[in-house]
């Protein structure tokens, strides 16, 4: 494996060019400046080995799927991509070509997201292969989305599908043979490649009261909306909206509902607006052609509330993804 300041100059420096203070990474740091009157949005996330995921991965997915959950984060505070630092810990397995391949994933994604590379750190170590990337966006001064905007009376929406990256997860590990090969293909795809709302993130600052991104599951994460705005969420999940294989799957077998709801690894938008916003939300959905579902409500009181098609609770065992 090349040493380290080769591979900064053979891999990761062209990621750098033309990204203003990142000084083709032959300073010890970068410099990020806002545009006037915006302000810095900045998140981090670490992916290990065994734990966020598999070994077999192809690289060049893997580096998209790590840049691609961090812009989901600047996403969802309303914000668009300035740049961002990465953080690599390589395994013994890994060699140059499997770097380079990684390094065209974030190539590929830099390209589709107009984000550049600012610099980082890279190290070997004997135990799994860590990799952390953190991201920087930038947001109208005093306008960033947070969760805890919500007001009795809003209504809850998602974009997009529910429940196809906890469902690829399943497919990836062979659990999923009912479905057809393209249905299982699809979810893979949804799983290891994610689509971050960069364009309805930023289009929901002055629409949506609070935001956050479906990363842990939708019920443990609309559950953070209710907390951080003191309320109870209350979710009608016979409208949570699923792709064609997802209802394929639950269809097949009703307890994946359940994985549905609390699975994660969505990277979809849920966002509380107020029911005199609905038209706009309506032509927000058709200008991007994104799905933006309603799903529940907001109202006084704690926690989530889930209704089954008939109106009646329901009961979930576990919340969705838990860290520690």
């Amino acid at each position: 494996m090349r040493g380290e300041f080769e591979q900064i100059r053979k891999v990761w420096a062209p990621l750098a060019a033309g990204a203003p203070g990142a000084y083709e990474l032959r300073n010890d740091a970068a410099v990020v400046t806002p545009p006037p009157g915006e302000e810095l949005v900045v998140t981090l996330d670490t992916l290990i080995e065994g734990v966020h995921f598999l070994a077999d991965d192809p690289p060049d997915l893997l580096a998209r799927k790590l840049l691609r959950v961090n812009l989901s984060d600047i996403a969802s505070m309303g914000g668009r991509a300035l740049g961002y630092l990465l953080s690599t810990a390589w395994s013994p397995r890994i060699d140059d070509s499997w770097v380079e391949t990684f390094a065209s994933g974030m190539a590929a994604d830099q390209k589709e997201f107009d984000v550049h590379l600012l610099g980082g750190d890279t190290v070997r170590t004997p135990g799994p292969l860590t990799l952390s990337l953190t991201a920087f966006g930038r947001v109208a001064q005093g306008r960033a989305l947070a969760r805890s905007g919500a007001r009795a009376g809003d209504l809850l929406y998602v974009s997009g599908c529910i429940g196809d990256g906890a469902l690829g997860l399943l497919s990836r590990r062979g659990e999923l043979r009912i479905l057809s090969l393209a249905e299982q293909e699809y979810l893979d795809r949804a799983y290891r490649l994610p689509d971050p709302r960069m364009t309805l993130g930023p289009a929901l600052v002055g629409l949506a009261s609070a935001c956050l991104d479906v990363s842990d599951g939708l019920v443990a994460d609309v559950n953070h909306l209710a907390e951080e705005s003191g309320l109870q969420v209350t979710i009608e999940t016979a409208r949570v909206p699923l792709s064609s294989a997802a209802s394929s799957a639950v269809a097949a077998d009703p307890d994946l509902f359940r994985v549905v709801l609390g699975g994660g690894d969505d990277y979809e938008l849920a966002f509380a607006a107020a029911p005199q916003e609905r038209d706009r939300v309506v032509a927000l959905s058709e200008q991007l052609d994104l799905p933006l579902t309603c799903i529940g409500h907001f109202s006084e009181g704690e926690g989530v509330r889930l209704l089954d098609r008939d109106g009646r609770p329901l009961v979930l065992a576990g919340r969705g993804w838990v860290h520690f």
